[in-house]
């Protein structure tokens, strides 16, 4: 999927004041390539992850994905170009305790009406891949951090989105198991067409893109 957002602006009311995080913002990310957002805390690469994401909308500027105009886009459509288009992995992993494994990974494909038998396949295949197929009956409290991650991995893959956005995949784990998930990522990118765009504050982990994009005060510094 192509990226293209521009001028993007974003402020937020703080009190009386006005604070802006994003200060015309230009990024272009040609389809399947991996670029990495590299900043430090309170840069604005969140931010401007969620603005592409369609998770937020700019105060100014525009976002086209795949040339269409998302802030064109009702309240419905979006919701269903994200379940349909676009993975993601959060530093958080955001597992629903209640479910194994399996139907976690599931959920995506099922809130997109796809069967019970075809989500289960594809989210047992893709758990398979991440290395978790002995432990797709688990629930997420008897997986490691890592482990739980894997499956995240696995669930925002399971509608075969054309964008995947991750905000510090490997932010809460220690650095082996953090160099484990990356490795999941550099497969990713060798074997699927899918764009990536990773949020990260460590130079070593951007490196591993194909660009780094870089945010300082809310503006790109280095491209």
């Amino acid at each position: 999927m192509k990226v293209e957002a521009k001028a993007i602006e974003k402020s937020f009311q703080l009190g009386r004041s006005e604070v802006k995080v994003l200060k015309g913002v230009d990024l272009l990310v040609e389809s399947g390539s991996w670029v990495a957002l590299l900043g430090a805390s309170g840069s604005g690469k969140t931010t401007l992850l969620d603005i592409v994401g369609t998770l937020s909308k700019p105060s100014a500027g525009q976002v086209e994905l795949d040339g269409q105009d998302t802030l064109k886009m009702s309240s419905l459509q979006l919701v269903a170009f994200r379940r349909r288009r676009i993975g993601f992995v959060f530093q958080a992993y955001h597992m629903l305790p209640e479910l194994t494994i399996l139907e976690n990974a599931m959920l995506p494909a099922m809130f997109d009406h796809v069967s019970r038998k075809e989500s289960r396949e594809k989210a047992a295949s893709l758990l398979e891949k991440v290395g978790l197929g002995h432990r797709i009956k688990h629930r997420p409290n008897e997986l490691s951090g890592g482990e739980q991650q894997r499956a995240a991995i696995a669930r925002s893959l399971v509608n075969s989105p054309g964008l995947l956005l991750a905000d510090e995949p490997t932010g809460n784990l220690d650095s082996v198991t953090g160099m484990e998930i990356l490795k999941i990522f550099q497969d990713l990118k060798a074997s699927c067409t899918a764009t990536i765009i990773m949020v990260t504050h460590d130079r070593s982990v951007a490196a591993l893109a194909d660009r780094i994009v870089e945010l300082k005060d809310g503006q790109i510094v280095q491209q």
